[in-house]
């Protein structure tokens, strides 16, 4: 699939996807870092790219709708140290061999997915 990393997110975590199969890039890689979150969402929607956050604003589905999207993906840890990012990664990567989050939001907790599926017509 087809994956890019947010600025927060931590681009260590890109070669753990890529060594699973995934074209992943980074935000900082594109120079979109500093990119206002209506902007990226619109970059991802457009360059067919699932978007890999941890900013709690993509999980707010009337002003970022997943149906249309590649798929949001919202990380939520405990804290942002690397192990636990690692784990986070790992919990997505296992959830991407299973399937797609196309047109949905994915909250991704440790060893745990939440998908939040939308309503027709929303």
């Amino acid at each position: 699939m087809r994956i890019k990393l947010d600025e927060n997110v931590d681009a260590r975590l890109a070669i753990f996807l890529k060594r699973a199969g995934h074209d992943t890039n980074t935000v900082q890689e594109q120079g979109l870092r500093g990119t206002e979150d209506e902007a990226l969402y619109e970059v991802c929607k457009g360059g067919s790219r699932i978007l890999v956050s941890l900013d709690l604003d993509f999980s707010n589905i009337i002003r970022f709708p997943a149906e249309g999207t590649p798929g949001l993906v919202v990380l939520r840890g405990p804290n942002q140290l690397f192990p636990t990012m690692r784990i986070l990664a790992e919990t997505l990567i296992d959830a991407l061999t299973r399937e797609s989050p196309a047109g949905r939001l994915w909250i991704v907790e440790p060893g745990r997915l939440r998908i939040h599926e939308g309503i027709e017509g929303e």
